[in-house]
């Protein structure tokens, strides 16, 4: 492991029994496995309908079906289980939190964010869990073999040119990233092409192909003073498929702070797209790869 990721992956003892709080994509079921793997006897599972891939059934050992927005209904849902331990997995599609209908605790708890963005939005959900006894993990537990060192992972060595373009791009994401603004930053040839906002890191790639055509570079990182609940550079095989619709020539992401979903899969896929798929460090405005 190296020595800037060795700080973020102090593990605790595996819990007895854990609830896993599950978005969308394969996340969910990546988590399950790694928590059955490291001794957990018990998982259940909170999804939302529209959300949660139904394939997570075969990993827990109970799923509850619910509908975002309802907030009692989940808390009600989350002390159903008796379990101690949770923790949040899976992206909720951006633009489905403005196609809900509320319950009165969510319009409340909306009422008293002002700024709402992932960071104020999870983090208060995740302090409702926590004021019922809950021990909220961090968001990559057991999920430490998807987290990669720094190096090349597949594909050519990045050219001097696009070394470049991803030191200019790690230095605009984290400044961003420190804003709550997004996580992700596209470039190429020292030009800014795109920034991630609201909504994701998909949008943002196809935005910066369709301005900067084929070659761009792209820079995924952890946002500084990042909530490690829930707030975790994750990538997989959807990221790439997007990539290679643009034509993309790199992606540079924070080594042992980024979560690879189907991690032999997307190095595979990487490397019959000829993509450079990349882990760096980053410390002091360099990196190490």
């Amino acid at each position: 492991m190296t020595q800037n990721s060795v700080h973020l992956l102090k593990t605790v003892a595996a819990p007895p029994a854990l609830l896993v709080i599950a978005g969308k994509g394969v996340y969910p079921l990546e988590l399950a496995q790694g928590a059955r793997a490291a001794g957990v006897r018990r998982i259940e599972a909170i999804a939302f309908k529209g959300e949660t891939d139904p394939t997570l059934g075969r990993y827990v050992d109970r799923m509850a079906w619910l509908r975002l927005g309802r907030l009692r209904d989940v808390l009600d849902a989350v002390a159903a289980t008796k379990i101690s331990h949770a923790v949040l997995a899976g992206q909720i599609t951006p633009t489905s939190l403005f196609h809900v209908r509320p319950d009165l605790q969510t319009l409340r708890l909306l009422r008293e964010i002002r700024v709402k963005n992932a960071d104020t939005l999870f983090g208060r959900f995740c302090d409702e869990l926590r004021k019922m006894g809950l021990t909220i993990l961090p968001a990559w537990q057991f999920m430490h073999q998807t987290m990669p060192d720094a190096g090349l992972l597949a594909g050519p060595p990045p050219t001097p040119e696009q070394e470049q373009d991803i030191q200019l791009g790690l230095q605009t994401a984290k400044a961003l990233s420190g804003l709550n603004i997004g996580q992700t930053v596209a470039v190429k040839e020292g030009v800014i092409l795109a920034v991630e906002a609201f909504e994701g890191t998909d949008a943002t790639i196809r935005r910066a192909g369709a301005l900067g055509g084929q070659g761009i570079v792209v820079v995924k990182v952890a946002r500084l003073g990042h909530d490690e609940r829930f707030d975790i550079p994750v990538i997989g095989t959807r990221t790439l498929e997007g990539l290679r619709k643009v034509r993309a020539a790199l992606l540079a992401v924070e080594a042992g702070r980024t979560i690879i979903l189907e991690k032999e899969k997307v190095v595979e896929t990487a490397r019959r797209q000829n993509l450079t798929l990349l882990a760096v460090d980053v410390g002091h405005g360099s990196f190490v790869h």
